[in-house]
């Protein structure tokens, strides 16, 4: 398997401010450029684009596709399990929506101490261990967002999960919030390969600063800085696959060119990319990867993400401001401005990267309003 897989939960859309809205025509064309040139992997899960991104593989893949041409990854969402029913009927959803017989890989999704808890006393570690020994699950494991404690544990507990996906870039390699050199040698220690998530930082690793931008350059003319980060993740011992969610073909062209004869970074690379890091940390204020957890329940329909995003390209590039304020102008037409946060806490419960959202919102508003 080439390490490139493909994530599909940022793609292309019809109306930006619908994440349902995915173009299936563009989707496509870019599905057949990644099939053409060796690439399989496929990861999806129920919640991503709205609910809208498992039927969206079936229609561009499985459909086009003969089912032995690719792999298909899929996760059963914890937090909306009650019951041990749930677990069954969720999957035969997920199956049908899919439009496959059986999963290649199936994980239990973004797990962290609330979510480990549900599932052990619902027992959703047999239910998937179950469907592996029916058919209908080729390979099981679990996606992690949490401390290297926890997943310790976990790993102790539940020798059966042949596989762990944790998110990894070389901004978030040493960071205490993340702990992704922590989380990683625990993978390694226990012989469980990684599929990595998260490597460009939902996007923030495609867009350096000039001074790191140059540097990348001044190395290699032609290497994108989204390269940079994705075979700085490829290059880690153990990793089975990164993940990108690619939004254009674009994107998806680059990140191909280079991960189809991957070659790890060197002894040059590595010190480039360490230098980047002390200077990209320094100049990022939200560290949000736009996995848009945070926003779907918001009661206020604030458009969190974006709002980080665009707040964050004022503090990288001073000379962004007036665009970025003119983007919150009309985003705020149709969301709630960040002002109007009324602190219920729901994003912050489910926020992967533990970020003070609340906090960060009233930022924001000092910013643009």
């Amino acid at each position: 398997m080439k390490k490139l897989g493909f994530g599909l939960m940022r793609l292309p859309l019809v109306n930006p401010d619908d994440q349902t809205s995915i173009d299936i025509e563009r989707f496509k064309q870019m599905v057949d450029v990644y099939m053409e040139r060796g690439f399989t992997y496929f990861d999806t899960a129920y919640p991503y684009h709205g609910g809208a991104s498992e039927r969206a593989l079936r229609q561009a893949v499985v459909e086009r596709y003969p089912r032995e041409s690719f792999t298909v990854t899929s996760k059963m969402p914890v937090w909306a399990i009650n019951e041990e029913a749930d677990l069954e009927r969720i999957f035969n959803e997920q199956l049908e929506k899919c439009g496959v017989d059986y999963f290649d890989y199936y994980w239990l999704h973004a797990l962290n101490h609330e979510r480990v808890a549900a599932m052990e006393r619902i027992d959703g570690w047999s239910f998937i261990a179950r469907k592996r020994d029916e058919g209908r699950i080729r390979h099981i494991g679990f996606s992690f967002h949490d401390d290297s404690a926890l997943l310790a544990r976990i790993l102790q507990e539940h020798p059966e999960a042949e596989f762990v996906q944790l998110q990894i870039n070389y901004l978030d390699w040493d960071s205490p919030a993340i702990e992704a050199r922590a989380c990683y040698e625990l993978c390694v220690k226990h012989g469980k390969p990684v599929i990595v998530m998260e490597p460009v930082k939902g996007g923030s690793l495609a867009r350096v600063p000039d001074a790191i931008d140059r540097l990348f350059k001044q190395y290699n003319p032609d290497a994108s800085p989204a390269s940079w980060a994705i075979r700085y993740c490829a290059s880690l011992p153990g990793v089975m696959t990164v993940l990108s969610g690619m939004s254009t073909i674009e994107q998806l062209e680059d990140n191909t060119s280079y991960m189809q004869d991957f070659k790890p970074l060197n002894a040059d690379e590595q010190a480039i990319i360490a230098r980047a890091t002390r200077v990209i940390s320094d100049s990022i204020a939200v560290p949000c990867t736009a996995c848009h957890y945070c926003s779907g329940g918001c009661p206020q329909h604030i458009a969190i993400p974006e709002y980080f995003n665009l707040y964050n390209m004022v503090k990288q590039f001073g000379d962004q401001r007036s665009n970025a304020k003119l983007y919150y102008d009309l985003l705020s037409r149709n969301h709630g401005r960040a002002s109007d946060c009324i602190e219920c806490g729901q994003c912050q419960d489910q926020c992967p990267q533990h970020i003070a959202i609340i906090d960060s919102l009233k930022l924001v508003a000092q910013e643009f309003e």
